[in-house]
């Protein structure tokens, strides 16, 4: 058992790990934002992030081969590059900042990326590389400070003009690339502790699971009922996660 998990907390972080991989496999976005919001209620929120970047390890292997071969590669090089450079910065603010305030701001960045989704916001435009440049940077910088590198790129991906096919495999390697650079980025700066090393390998197994099933569920055709589960649990984890039912 990682050092400083009780048993029950344990079990809870991955029961909650599976649902997010499932979620991640199926629709392509979400897992943190299943996750996290659970976590920090358990965890540091630097552990939490910490060990939810290791699991990504195993979507290399389950979800992303497959994924590859139907993203932009220039677009999604733009995006996974600035965000990797901004995350610097997000990590530096999760480093220092209060741990309350840290669970607000997941609490927050959840929620408003729900509603803005949930919404249908579409621009009609083709995005240039300064405007994946600009949302790379944005994404970098909430994701290292919460953890949460999904809210920015997804809103900005599912609004465009990108089939779900697309839009989803771009989403996958995106986050599962990023999460990994976080990683080092967070070793850098003293958080990668032993606790969040050996619950991230402890979580692994559980995450592959979960990206597995996830993706057998998946169907193209089916863009309403994966966006409407994702959005269902998503609602769920920011209830279970609000501070104020500590």
């Amino acid at each position: 058992m990682p050092a400083g998990t009780d048993p029950a907390g344990l079990l809870l972080l991955l029961g909650t790990v599976l649902v997010a991989g499932v979620v991640y496999g199926f629709a392509g976005f979400g897992a943190a934002l299943i996750f996290m919001p659970v976590a920090v209620r358990i965890l540091p929120p630097q552990v939490a992030v910490a060990a939810f970047a290791i699991s990504a390890l195993s979507s290399l292997v389950t979800v992303v081969p497959r994924a590859v071969p139907l993203v932009d590669r220039r677009g999604v090089t733009i995006l996974i590059a600035t965000a990797t450079l901004a995350s610097f910065a997000g990590v530096w603010v999760l480093r220092v900042a209060d741990v309350t305030g840290l669970r607000w701001a997941v609490i927050g960045v959840t929620a408003v990326t729900l509603l803005a989704l949930v919404s249908g916001w579409r621009y009609r435009t083709a995005p240039r590389d300064s405007t994946r440049a600009a949302v790379g940077l944005a994404t970098g910088f909430v994701g290292g400070a919460t953890g949460l590198l999904g809210p920015v790129m997804v809103l900005f991906q599912l609004a465009g003009r990108d089939s779900i096919a697309r839009s989803r495999a771009t989403a996958l390697v995106f986050l599962t690339v990023t999460s990994l650079a976080l990683v080092p980025v967070m070793a850098l700066q003293g958080l990668l502790t032993a606790q969040a090393v050996g619950l991230g390998l402890v979580m692994l197994l559980p995450y592959g699971l979960g990206t597995v099933i996830g993706h057998a569920l998946f169907r193209p055709e089916g863009e309403a009922g994966y966006r409407l589960a994702a959005y269902l649990l998503i609602g769920v984890a920011v209830v279970i996660g609000l501070p104020l039912f500590d």
